[in-house]
């Protein structure tokens, strides 16, 4: 990140930590819509980019995004390959272990995906003897695998999304877990969703499932912090989240305290 003000002189010692950014490069995983893609023109869309396009304008902070797997975003943070994660991941305590977050700015409830009638339920005993479709990295994936793999599930992991919808078109998965609004626009709403939809309500467990979306942080990074978290405000005050989550997200509430 370039910073506003440099520590000149010799022998002078300066925490450059406590200098506000000017410059900030989002990490993201461009194959997840309605948060996160590319359009027929190869551009960056969604609703995680507006709203970062967003917290910047708010922030004074010119933006760049770099793109890698779902599953290597942490590990490119740490590596400071870019200075925030910006891809829909929820804060929970094991990320935490690795990395900071903002405070958490949006929610989104995860659901199941298959085809309709077909009596699945959303429990492990309802999922006996099928194999559900998760993305890698993903607190869906934490998730499926502590309740449901252990009572004899088949889950099986995608480095994207894309690829699970894939398999569960061609038969290889019989659903898919995902948070509800990826699953809305990124499949259901789509002609290849017909004959699909949610399977059960959304599953539950906040210890894995977290408390919210934020951006991802390097540990210590307390100046960025600060910074975003003001930003953060003030698109909230203004109801810019709100805006967005109408646009991308209808019939879906994304407060934070949103159960």
């Amino acid at each position: 990140m370039k910073l506003k003000a440099l520590c000149l002189g010799m022998g002078l010692l300066c925490s450059l930590s406590s200098f506000a950014a000017t410059e900030l490069r989002y990490g993201v995983e461009a194959e997840y819509p309605p948060f996160e893609s590319r359009n027929a023109s190869g551009e960056l869309e969604g609703f995680d980019i507006e709203l970062g396009k967003a917290i910047c304008k708010a922030a004074q902070l010119k933006c760049s995004w770099v793109e890698t797997s779902f599953d290597a975003l942490i590990p490119g943070l740490v590596a400071k390959k870019f200075d925030a994660i910006n891809s829909a991941m929820n804060i929970t305590e094991q990320r935490k272990k690795s990395i900071d977050f903002t405070q958490p700015i949006y929610r989104i409830p995860s659901q199941l995906v298959g085809k309709s009638g077909d009596g699945m339920q959303a429990t492990a005993e309802g999922l006996k003897g099928k194999t559900i479709g998760v993305l890698q990295g993903s607190i869906q994936e934490t998730y499926a695998k502590e309740h449901w793999e252990k009572q004899g599930v088949t889950v099986v992991s995608y480095k994207d999304q894309n690829m699970a919808w894939a398999d569960l078109l061609n038969g290889r998965i019989d659903a898919s877990l995902v948070m509800s609004a990826a699953g809305q626009a990124g499949f259901l709403s789509k002609p290849q969703g017909k004959g699909f939809g949610f399977i059960g309500k959304p599953v539950s467990d906040d210890t894995i499932l977290g408390s919210g979306i934020g951006f991802g942080l390097r540990k210590g990074d307390d100046a960025t912090k600060k910074q975003l978290d003001a930003a953060i405000d003030k698109v909230r005050a203004d109801g810019t989240i709100n805006t967005l989550a109408a646009k991308y997200f209808p019939g879906i509430d994304v407060s934070v305290n949103a159960q």
